[in-house]
């Protein structure tokens, strides 16, 4: 029989071994709650370095290379397309075929005509008239022509005395002396800005079709030089916006090579800023605009929107600065449902294949978003207005984003705040005063996708270039793309706009001057 000290000495024993087996138990508790957090980031990595990026359910593979071989075997070689209607029960339906060249190209006609020996009618002898032509068009392509602009500056001098010599006045440029004409630098700029086509690429182009050995230097000067001459234009543009009714706005990173007293593995930053109605009624021409900083701070912020209008709204991702600008300018502040939904999609996609059911948090999350945009999407194709579109947000998504709200308070507090849906809940929950205002007017939007794809150009092209080599060379990128973004969404060729700006720039002296050199108002007849 044990003695009464040993019975004492194993009960401690047993109690010391249950208390360690808890502490074990609870550390392998917390092990595996880091190791599934940690597998979950890891399969978001794998998500964001390998699989598609579009948040659509199919898949698009990179056709750069064989692209042509797969349209290709999709279709039939191009032929002369006709305007034919083809009847069918109850309406005309053109017939299909390749669209109609554009009507204000250039056009050289080529005739083709029968033999002499050849226009006699076979059954009589007489000789044939001709009726008519049958015509056909193709698209016919020159590739870029270099030429030199020779500037010849007349002198004159009194055959009587030596005091009378004068010289013809040089033309003013944008560029003084420069080496590049106002066509040549409108299509550098163009080139790089729109098209993605880097520097020394261009300059391969113009020692291909010139013979003239152009360094990148040269043209990345001038492509600096033109970008910051251009400033009082985009000044007026960013006055035009912060007048406007409704701004969107975002930002993205930029590695900027020398920078003074950053490293070049610094991150600078793309401020972008854009409404679809400029001016105080918001009737105006849309605008686009870039801006560059060093940094992604409430003070950058503050600058960007300074003089904005007290009453304007205000639509953005969830970036902390934006509330203190909205704050200090006592701005209508709209948050991005698209920006919540992808949290829920990350969350989604972070569970195996197998889980991924409709019954599934974040799923249920998606759901409901998904009818918001319904919504909007019937709203869209009904081609209701803004008057129709705010009774039918209040008539049907007002009960939606009750579903919202009461799914979120049911179940915030219940998963770690770490986790992919923890942030996803934390993020609605922190954004929700400003998701559901859209509701209250028509006129508000839904979500910050046209700022998004404002700045996906700029985000495209930065895949070519990489990187800005100097502080100035991110100014003048960013107004030049402020610029040629303004064209593109007023249906303006950007192109020619540049052409005309740089010829005519020089010359402007006074606000009106400037103010006449915006995209909408500039004459493009000579350019």
């Amino acid at each position: 029989m044990p003695t009464p000290d040993e019975v004492i000495a194993l009960q401690q024993a047993l109690a010391d071994a249950l208390k360690r087996n808890e502490s074990l138990a609870g550390e392998l508790r917390v092990t595996r709650t880091e190791r599934d957090l940690l597998k979950e980031q890891l399969n978001k990595f794998k998500r964001q370095l390998f699989a598609a990026s579009s948040e659509v359910a199919g898949l698009q593979k990179d056709m750069f290379f064989n692209e042509a071989e797969n349209l290709g075997a999709q279709a039939e070689p191009a032929r002369e397309e006709t305007d034919d209607k083809v009847d069918v029960p109850g309406h005309q339906r053109a017939k299909r075929g390749r669209k109609p060249l554009d009507p204000a190209l250039p056009r050289e006609v080529i005739r083709h005509e029968l033999p002499e020996a050849e226009r006699v009618c076979p059954h009589d002898g007489a000789g044939l008239r001709e009726i008519g032509v049958e015509a056909s068009e193709q698209l016919d392509i020159i590739p870029q022509q270099v030429r030199v602009i020779r500037h010849e500056r007349v002198k004159y001098a009194c055959p009587c005395c030596d005091g009378g010599m004068r010289l013809a006045a040089r033309p003013a440029q944008i560029i003084p002396r420069g080496l590049f004409t106002e066509s040549a630098l409108a299509w550098i700029a163009t080139s790089k800005y729109l098209d993605g086509l880097p520097l020394y690429r261009q300059a391969v182009l113009l020692g291909r079709f010139g013979g003239t050995d152009i360094s990148r230097n040269t043209l990345a000067g001038s492509t600096v030089r033109t970008g910051l001459a251009v400033q009082p234009v985009v000044n007026l543009l960013r006055d035009l916006l912060l007048d406007s009714p409704l701004i969107f706005g975002d930002e993205t990173d930029l590695q900027v090579l020398k920078e003074p007293g950053r490293s070049a593995q610094s991150k600078s930053f793309i401020w972008a800023q854009m409404t679809d109605g400029s001016g105080r009624d918001g009737t105006g021409p849309p605008i686009r605009l870039f801006a560059y900083s060093p940094s992604r701070s409430t003070k950058t912020a503050m600058e960007l929107y300074a003089g904005i209008r007290p009453d304007a709204v205000l639509m953005t991702d969830g970036y902390e600065p934006y509330d203190k600008v909205a704050q200090a300018h006592q701005l209508v502040h709209l948050a991005c449902w698209t920006h919540c939904r992808r949290y829920f999609m990350e969350a989604l996609q972070g569970l195996p294949k197998d889980q991924r059911t409709p019954n599934q948090l974040a799923a249920r999350f998606i759901a409901l978003i998904g009818q918001l945009y319904h919504v909007e999407a019937q709203a869209k194709r009904d081609g209701v207005d803004t008057t129709e579109l705010g009774r039918r947000r209040q008539q049907e998504s007002v009960p939606v984003l009750a579903d919202i709200e009461a799914l979120l308070l049911a179940h915030l507090h219940g998963v770690l705040p770490k986790s992919l849906l923890g942030q996803a809940l934390h993020y609605l929950s922190s954004q929700w005063s400003k998701l559901k205002r859209y509701v209250e007017d028509g006129r508000y939007s839904i979500d910050n996708n046209v700022q998004e794809n404002a700045i996906r150009p700029f985000c495209i092209g930065r895949r070519n270039w990489l990187f800005a080599d100097t502080v100035a060379g991110a100014n003048a990128s960013a107004n030049l793309y402020s610029l040629l973004q303004t064209c593109r969404v007023n249906g303006i060729d950007g192109y020619r706009y540049l052409r005309a700006l740089f010829t005519a720039l020089p010359n402007a002296k006074t606000a009106d001057d400037y103010a006449a050199l915006l995209p909408w108002a500039i004459d493009l007849s000579k350019a």
